[in-house]
């Protein structure tokens, strides 16, 4: 059984865009990544997920029971991290957190304190009194205080430290060695790389493609630059494939798609000093995703 399926979501406002025909799958285990630029539709999508908004068409299910009429007792197995936090201000961190976990009931204080430490949260300060930062850290923790058998993350690390990053990639890595499910949907292109088995990039309110990160990094495009030993004409690299090309005196850098021995036989041409071929990171990657669509 899959943990979400997303079968021709649709969420129209009137007259500006919301989402249309939105299909994928999230296997059970899983953490998959849904990017796309602000606007792109992210949020609609999660917010029809948890059934805070009704779609207009299309269906989805949560561990095979249907989003809208199985919505409170799925919401017990979710733990949810929304872009934006908002508390009552006058509340300390750990009443807060305790009225949160009244709702799952369970007794969750051992693992809000677990948490608390692994995320340098203090407990005993006022929400009103917390940075932004870690007000995210109380919602990382909200999130995860009942141990929840899916996470649902909406631009998750905005607002938190390199190194607090760091930590919560960690303790997300931890819940699904555990067993969680996780969707992370970002429009931080390497984060969904660090972390990612899968992914579905979503553009005005579609999806534009749903890979593995493995073969969106493969399948796709090299990095070349090679250095010449005299300043050439970059019209040599004039062939089907090569995207992004740049000179910059003997240096040529390109992007390249298809079989490289076309390539291969150019460089082999020119006198060439040295060379480099690389992985393109997903930026690169999903820049072409958006370009060949406009």
């Amino acid at each position: 059984m899959n943990a979400i399926e997303v079968k021709n979501l649709t969420k129209t406002y009137g007259s500006s865009r919301g989402i249309s025909n939105v299909s994928f799958t999230v296997k059970q285990g899983e953490i998959f990544g849904f990017i796309g630029p602000n606007g792109a539709g992210k949020s609609t999508t999660i917010r029809t997920l948890l059934s805070l908004i009704y779609p207009t068409s299309g269906s989805a299910t949560i561990f095979g029971k249907d989003c809208i009429k199985f919505a409170p007792e799925i919401k017990k197995e979710i733990g949810y991290l929304p872009s934006e936090v908002f508390y009552y201000d006058n509340m300390k961190v750990i009443d807060l957190l305790k009225y949160s976990a009244s709702f799952y009931k369970k007794d969750c204080s051992n693992r809000i304190k677990e948490l608390a430490e692994i995320m340098n949260l203090d407990l005993n300060k006022k929400i009103d009194d917390l940075s932004l930062g870690n007000k995210k850290k109380v919602g990382i923790v909200q999130g995860l205080l009942h141990e929840p058998k899916l996470i649902i993350l909406d631009e998750p690390t905005s607002g938190l430290d390199p190194l607090m990053q760091q930590k919560f990639f960690d303790l997300l890595k931890e819940e699904n060695r555990k067993g969680a499910t996780i969707l992370f949907s970002s429009h931080i292109l390497s984060e969904v790389q660090r972390l990612c088995d899968r992914v579905a990039i979503i553009k005005e309110g579609e999806i534009v493609t749903l890979e593995k990160i493995s073969t969106l990094k493969e399948n796709n495009y090299k990095k070349f630059k090679v250095e010449t030993v005299s300043e050439m004409d970059k019209n040599h690299f004039n062939i089907n494939g090569v995207n992004d090309l740049e000179q910059k005196g003997h240096t040529i850098s390109f992007l390249f798609k298809g079989n490289v021995n076309s390539v291969m036989s150019k460089i082999a041409d020119i006198e060439i000093t040295n060379i480099w071929v690389e992985e393109p990171d997903l930026e690169e990657i999903f820049m072409h995703y958006y370009e060949k669509e406009d």
